[in-house]
């Protein structure tokens, strides 16, 4: 177990986007295709419950009701429908919108921000880079960045809880306790080095994370690229392990069939470099730890597998 603490997890999606598949996956389909908004509910048996992103809402639309925001929804395309909203599934869960006590933001792109003012009393947990690359925008370029700023309540400095200290070293969050000794190996079966009969030690690709709550049940690591600041989350139920891993990627098959996406989605990047680092990162990890279940944000087909109670969906 690369985590310690089991939390509960749901996996939704508010409303979905098209796109030619092309773009997200090198050599696929000039179909478009549905890109769902996904987000999750994470419960913790100390903290509570808290979202992972919100997906789209209705002020999405009043949002980008006039130039130059409506660019947004031309380029994307959204369909949504208001049953389809975060607070609907959280109803379906059980949960209110009262119970949410923190939204964390894996970046400020509007399909993940668009539900926040609906959880008037969330504290915002975020990476500070990835809220100090878009506050500042023009119109234009604010667009360009897949950021508008009336999604965010007015009171979103106020309430936020950013990730202002260093992040750990993986070897000290992980220790000895778990890994059997230096923190970087995990419980290794039938994996050996070659000519030695030695089992090979399984890396975690990224070597710092940001231990949310202290107590290792929730790990951040910065997967930028994509957007400035992103974060995945390193999680386990008491079922399995999962890494979700925003927009790192736009499906599982991208990291299991090791397919960038064309190169014209690195106009909307906000460093080209990074995304391919942390690209190859994901399908590193995912080669080392087949097991981890490994959630796009976008991805219909992990949704498919795990979505609507990824607890319950085994």
């Amino acid at each position: 177990m690369l985590t310690s603490t089991p939390v509960q997890l749901y996996l939704g999606a508010a409303g979905y986007c098209t796109h030619p598949e092309v773009l997200t996956l090198r050599g696929g389909s000039i179909r478009p295709v549905r890109f769902p908004a996904g987000f999750a509910c994470i419960i913790h048996p100390v903290h509570g419950a808290m979202l992972l992103d919100t997906g789209y809402s209705s002020r999405f639309f009043d949002e980008t009701a006039r130039l130059p925001n409506a660019l947004y929804r031309y380029i994307t395309p959204v369909v949504y429908e208001e049953q389809d909203s975060a607070v609907h599934f959280l109803k379906r869960i059980g949960l209110r919108t009262s119970d949410i006590r923190y939204v964390i933001l894996s970046h400020f792109h509007g399909d993940h921000i668009a539900g926040v003012r609906d959880f008037p009393q969330a504290q915002f947990i975020y990476l500070p880079q990835a809220y100090e690359a878009v506050r500042s925008l023009g119109p234009l370029a604010a667009v360009k960045a897949g950021f508008l700023s009336g999604l965010l309540p007015d009171d979103f400095t106020q309430r936020s809880l950013p990730l202002t200290g260093r992040p750990r070293q993986w070897t000290e969050v992980r220790g000895a306790k778990v890994d059997g000794g230096t923190g970087t190996e995990a419980e290794v079966t039938g994996r050996t080095l070659t000519g030695t009969g030695a089992e090979a030690p399984r890396i975690f690709p990224w070597d710092e994370v940001y231990d949310i709550f202290g107590d290792g049940s929730l790990l951040g690591v910065d997967v930028s690229g994509h957007a400035a600041g992103m974060m995945g989350f390193l999680l386990r139920t008491e079922q399995h392990e999962y890494f979700l891993c925003a927009d790192a990627v736009w499906s599982s098959r991208a990291f299991r069939e090791q397919r960038r996406p064309h190169a014209l989605a690195g106009i909307i990047m906000s460093d080209r470099r990074e995304y391919r680092s942390n690209f190859d990162k994901l399908v590193q990890l995912h080669q080392q730890f087949p097991a981890i279940r490994i959630v796009p944000s976008h991805c219909q087909e992990a949704l498919n597998a795990w979505g609507t109670g990824g607890t319950a969906h085994e």
